[in-house]
């Protein structure tokens, strides 16, 4: 019978796998390296070895309502797209509403974690962790491993010809903190994921040049998304869902007319080969103002370094450059495992739905969060922690283990059809999608049918409204008793931060012709959902 859990990590995953633990009777202990919790959204001015790092400006790429976890709404006075230090403090809220701080060592590390020698038959893990010098050896019952995958820079050098030669500064992003120390000169920011978009245009803003290089260009989306709203909750609906399943081929070509309607991808050097959704969204509302502002100017892949000048792919060479900061990313590192437990070659691992490693004889190792979602990551990171401790306590069985692996094949063969091939898409994932499947197994997925004729304005909400987190807590183990409410009041939430000046009345007119409009396509393909 499981009893004590190891929690490695207090950031965004931690936190909700101490909660669930205690939700489900379990005996927690979390084990966080630093001196407080937040992880990768705790800024620091010096970069911390093996600790995720950001820099001083970051605010979020997904909105409140739909990063905030499931049971604990974000305050409704907060911006729809926070600064780190907002994200921070909701963090702090939620760690002193549920009373978790108590489960929490801090400057702990764990050291190793090992397979006792009795493991076929109780599952159990020798977990040997530093504090102050001092190490110690406890026996845990099942480990969730929370430590995220934003520790480890992925620098290539050898990808670079000639980097051994430059005489100017390079580094990984990981170490850019502020904009300051790049005044008046040239850069160049290799990578155009969304921290190689937001490096460029911080420092176009004090640099003498900026160039934007990228091996495959990106399309670029927009936090502000039709009428204001955010990106999130327009695109991320049960309807969407639906219809991206239903008509791949038609969703992307929605998607970039209306990326290309506001930036044309091609005019400015952006455009990839690749459809809209076979790669990690970009996600930037400056960048198109910069490059057409000549503050910053896209490149190809760089060809190769000299000792101040850099060749490009397509021939051109800029000169005289004093920094290269490399935006590629990060690669996953779990030493403190065995490789029988995960082994983890070129970002690429076996996950059964990306939490249980399908390879043990006991399901008593989950991890939470090692997954990158087209959405907010916190309340995926609380759904598989609600499932791994059910799992944990025998409240859910897994499959056999050849069941297991025959699903994860499956899984890798389905993204290497959708995505172009890239270390930063192996653990990729749709938001709803993977929300369901893993609330299927815990038995709170919503069910749309029966609200219809039980609670059709719910209904409508849930299927058209933005899947916000509070969708799985309506039902099954872990209902909450105010989740209804806090769906159906959820653009009120969205709305209060930005609507602080009073302005003359909405032509509701106009909004009634134009739901009325698009209401038959509605009813369609909700037809067709039900049908299904």
């Amino acid at each position: 019978m499981v009893k004590k859990v190891a929690v490695i990590g207090a950031g965004c995953s931690g936190l909700p796998a101490i909660k669930c633990c205690l939700d489900e009777g379990l005996e927690p202990t979390c084990f966080e390296r630093s001196d407080d919790i937040g992880g990768l959204w705790r800024f620091k001015k010096e970069p911390e070895e093996t600790r995720a790092s950001i820099y001083k400006s970051v605010i979020i790429n997904t909105s409140k309502e739909m990063m905030c976890y499931s049971d604990y709404p974000m305050p409704e006075e907060y911006p729809n797209y926070m600064h780190n230090s907002k994200v921070l403090e909701y963090f702090n809220k939620y760690m002193e509403h549920f009373q978790l701080q108590k489960y929490i060592k801090f400057k702990t590390s764990v050291c190793s974690i090992k397979k006792r020698p009795d493991f076929a038959n109780t599952g159990q893990w020798d977990v040997t962790t530093e504090h102050e010098g001092k190490q110690e050896t406890q026996v845990f019952d099942a480990i969730l491993v929370c430590t995220g995958h934003h520790t480890a820079p992925n620098l290539q050098l050898q990808s670079f010809p000639g980097i051994e030669n430059f005489k100017g500064q390079y580094f990984h992003s990981r170490d850019y903190k502020s904009p300051e120390d790049f005044k008046d000169k040239k850069i160049i920011v290799v990578g155009i994921g969304n921290t190689g978009a937001d490096l460029a245009v911080e420092i176009s803003a004090v640099a003498k040049q900026v160039y934007l290089s990228t091996r495959r260009g990106a399309w670029l989306w927009n936090r502000v998304f039709d009428s204001g709203f955010p990106l999130d909750i327009v695109l991320f609906t049960r309807f969407y869902a639906i219809l991206q399943d239903a008509f791949p081929s038609l969703e992307n070509s929605l998607l970039e007319y209306k990326v290309n309607s506001r930036v044309d991808h091609e005019n400015f050097g952006l455009k990839p080969r690749h459809r809209i959704l076979s790669q990690h969204p970009t996600i930037s509302d400056d960048l198109p103002n910069r490059i057409l502002s000549g503050k910053v100017v896209m490149k190809t892949n760089v060809k190769q370094f000299l000792e101040r000048d850099v060749i490009f792919e397509d021939g051109t060479v800029e000169k005289d450059i004093d920094v290269v900061i490399f935006a590629t990313g990060y690669r996953f590192d779990f030493s403190f495992f065995d490789e029988s437990v995960i082994k983890v070659v070129k970002n690429k691992l076996s996950l059964y739905k990306m939490v249980f490693p399908p390879e043990l004889e006991k399901p008593t190792v989950a991890f939470i969060g090692l997954i990158q979602p087209i959405g907010a990551i916190m309340p995926v990171s609380e759904m598989q922690a609600r499932w791994a401790t059910r799992v944990f306590k025998g409240l859910n069985k897994l499959p056999s283990m050849s069941e297991m692996k025959e699903m994860n094949a499956k899984r890798i063969e389905d993204r290497q059809k959708r995505y172009v091939e890239s270390e930063r898409h192996t653990i990729q994932v749709d938001y709803v999608d993977h929300m369901d499947e893993v609330a299927e197994e815990i038995g709170c997925k919503p069910n749309v049918k029966k609200l219809f004729l039980s609670d059709p304005k719910l209904a409508w909400e849930v299927l058209f409204g933005p899947c916000s987190p509070y969708q799985y807590r309506l039902s099954g183990p872990g209902k909450w008793k105010d989740a209804r409410k806090a769906i159906l009041t959820q653009r009120e939430r969205i709305i209060k931060p930005t609507k602080t000046r009073c302005t003359s009345a909405n032509d509701s007119h106009g909004s009634f012709r134009f739901a009325f409009k698009i209401l038959g396509i509605l009813i369609l393909f909700a037809a067709i959902y039900f049908a299904m």
